[in-house]
């Protein structure tokens, strides 16, 4: 494969912003650092980020890294609604790249209403405008990217804001890390005429097969969440996953009728050396058991010291397989048209 030959088919540029992606990053951190927030946690009892998609996944990402250092719990709520517990004691994280999702903004309005502690990140639109006029902390990152293709807007201003509300503490080192690995693996990845490219080579063992994509529960269920949905918009396949231990209890027992089939399905195991012993174990046995009906069982390991290092590590490596993979598909990595059809259809309700 050959720079030409992407950039022939994706007119979009994804390959140059997943290119630029640790120069977000930093640009994020900025950002960041001279937000002016104007809220502490103190008297709050619980965190709740709404969003969607690309945005959400931000949230997602941040309950996992900080499951083992928040005091509060913190919920990604990804619906019209909030739960009948949000009150004045709730942070309530806005989350919406373009500020116009209307699920996130039913969200925000109702989070007004009950009179919570709102924060909203946006690159503008209605929530932008809500924001202002309620006289609520807004951060503001740059527009015009796709939401998914702007996580480092969404997560690591967010990730600051919460150490300088007091939630947790500042995670300077660990980010520093994090933007010198991303750095790193860019360039690795950005060669498609690399032979031992990792997210080439795994983008050909996706190609044409449907993808199932399992993790440990404790930090990976967001970057498996994460490689799901870069891989369905990105590059226009089904991807499905689960997380053990809970797989190993229902999902493992569905590896039995339909053999034909499942030889065909490229299994990746997503892993990490923070994975629960227990867990280690049991990703080794369910290895063994999957691989007597497919013989496309594959693994990938984290890299970097930090938990935030290591996390982002399989993000940036899930990310160019999406973009690989969607080449090798013949796909425009950057339009999600059935989308754009169902929202179209949904304004004229």
């Amino acid at each position: 494969m050959t720079l030409e030959e992407i950039r022939a088919v994706d007119p979009g540029g994804m390959y140059d912003r997943l290119r630029a992606f640790p120069d977000q990053v930093r640009e994020s951190v900025g950002i960041g650092r001279r937000a002016s927030i104007r809220l502490t946690g103190r008297g709050t009892d619980a965190i709740v980020l709404c969003g969607l998609g690309g945005s959400a996944i931000a949230g997602d990402l941040l309950r996992s890294y900080l499951a083992g250092d928040l005091a509060v719990p913190f919920m990604v709520n990804r619906t019209y609604t909030l739960p009948a517990w949000v009150g004045r004691r709730t942070l309530v994280i806005v989350c919406s790249y373009s500020g116009n999702t209307e699920e996130t903004n039913a969200a925000h309005r109702e989070a007004l209403r009950r009179g919570a502690k709102v924060l909203c990140i946006t690159s503008g639109g209605s929530a932008a405008a809500r924001a202002r006029k309620s006289g609520s902390p807004l951060i503001l990152v740059p527009g015009g990217s796709p939401p998914r293709a702007a996580l480092g807007y969404s997560f690591f201003p967010l990730l600051i804001a919460l150490s300088s509300m007091g939630f947790i503490k500042d995670r300077k080192r660990d980010i520093a890390e994090t933007v010198a690995l991303l750095a790193a693996k860019a360039e690795e990845y950005a060669d498609p005429e690399s032979a031992s490219n990792p997210a080439l080579l795994l983008a050909r063992q996706f190609r044409g097969r449907i993808g199932v994509i399992y993790s440990s529960t404790e930090r990976l269920d967001s970057v498996n969440t994460r490689w799901r949905g870069q891989i369905a918009e990105n590059a226009k396949a089904l991807v499905f996953g689960n997380v053990l231990p809970e797989m190993n209890h229902n999902e493992l027992v569905g590896w039995k009728v339909l053999r034909e089939q499942m030889r065909e399905i490229q299994v990746l195991f997503l892993r990490d050396k923070g994975d629960h012993p227990r867990v280690r174990v049991r990703m080794d046995i369910t290895k063994g058991i999957i691989g007597e009906y497919t013989p496309r069982v594959a693994e990938v390991w984290s890299e970097g010291s930090s938990l935030l290092a290591r996390m982002f590590s399989l993000i940036s490596l899930g990310d160019w397989v999406s973009l690989y993979l969607a080449i090798l598909h013949g796909e425009d990595p950057t339009p999600v048209e059935v989308i754009d059809t169902l929202k179209r259809e949904l304004g004229k309700l």
